[in-house]
């Protein structure tokens, strides 16, 4: 599975002057980028793949990570369930590069 998760805090002193909260979202990625599997951030959402109970087990210690932020946390995420694939996170980037070179 594939999943892409947004993960802040809220209601604490964890945002900057500017409102930005890049330490808390900061300790989230180190969390994901720790877990060894195959990942990818961008400026809205990060990206994990791996089986079902190993990603979950991801995203909750990523959002444990960020509650010392603030007094509460959000978490959008949003999964790509296809049992029996692997490597997505990449294939299907590839897919649609290609479809766009066509």
């Amino acid at each position: 599975m594939i999943v892409a998760f947004s993960v802040a805090p809220s209601g604490g002193p964890a945002a900057t002057e500017d409102g930005s909260v890049h330490g808390a979202v900061a300790a989230a990625v180190r969390v994901v980028r720790e877990s060894g599997l195959p990942n990818r951030t961008s400026s809205m959402f990060t990206e994990l793949e791996g089986e079902w109970d190993e990603v979950m087990d991801v995203v909750k210690r990523a959002t444990e990570a960020v509650a010392p932020f603030g007094t509460r946390v959000s978490l959008v995420l949003k999964a790509d369930i296809r049992p029996g694939h692997a490597g997505e996170i990449d294939g299907k980037v590839e897919r649609l590069e290609a479809a766009l070179d066509r």
